[in-house]
């Protein structure tokens, strides 16, 4: 499995960004793909996730804010990011775990098996 995120930048707050994690084939229907955050100084936090079933789940602090969707044909899961906050800078990770992970542990960094490089989202304020 082999992820590939891009797309983050340096935006004003309020303003919208659009993160792709390009995926080798099959990985978005065979495994859950999810994002997370890792601020300097600060733990990996779970943002969202997409199940392989296609079923959606955020945090708390983006719900209403952020928006994951995929595309199968062109192997791509995408973070719509609108009404960014400076508390939302960090580095975003896109990472795949197995699809029979229970709700629970969805948002667990240690249930997900691989992970992309990480691209940096920088929000002034």
């Amino acid at each position: 499995v082999q992820l590939q995120a891009s797309g983050g930048g340096l935006v004003q707050a309020g303003g919208s960004l659009r993160l792709s994690c390009v995926a080798s084939e099959r990985t978005l229907t065979t495994y859950n793909i999810a994002w997370f955050r890792q601020a300097p100084g600060k733990e990996r936090d779970f943002v969202a996730v997409k199940r392989a079933s296609g079923a959606s789940y955020y945090a708390d602090s983006v719900k209403g804010r952020f928006t994951i969707s995929r595309d199968n044909a062109k192997n791509t899961l995408y973070l719509q990011m609108n009404n960014l906050e400076p508390e939302d800078t960090a580095v975003y990770y896109c990472a795949a775990g197995s699809k029979t992970t229970i709700f629970s542990y969805l948002g667990s960094a240690d249930k997900y098996d691989y992970w992309g490089q990480g691209t940096q989202v920088t929000v002034s304020s």
